[in-house]
């Protein structure tokens, strides 16, 4: 079965301090998949889109091993509660509080999302 792609000219926007800024097309985000973005301060955003449609952003970078690769872990539930698995050891990342589930002295940074 081929799915036609989606098309919008929706955006996805991040709030960063007091402004939000743009990172991507809606059409660009597939249900249960991540995707990085470059932050105008240099860091990245890992950005989800669920089956249900509801996104979240968290940050990037894992803060076990360093490297910006949540954008490519797996993601879930737990709980009623939706989080991504890093690639890397497999900690489990809360996606509405940044809070790891696997070791509570552990929390990565997450963004408020919105559609424009």
């Amino acid at each position: 079965m081929t799915l036609a792609p989606e098309t919008t000219t929706l955006k996805i926007q991040l709030r960063l301090d007091d402004s939000w800024f743009t990172v991507c097309d809606l059409n660009v985000l597939l249900p249960g998949r991540g995707v990085a973005a470059l932050l105008p301060d240099g860091r990245q955003a890992a950005i989800f889109r669920d089956r249900a449609g509801e996104l979240y952003a968290i940050d990037n970078r894992d803060p076990f091993g360093g490297a910006a690769v949540l954008s490519r872990g797996l993601t879930g539930t737990h709980q009623g509660r939706p989080f991504v698995a890093s690639p890397l050891l497999k900690q489990r990342f809360d996606l509405l509080s940044g809070q790891c589930l696997d070791d509570e002295t552990v929390r990565i940074p997450t963004y408020q999302v919105r559609v424009s």
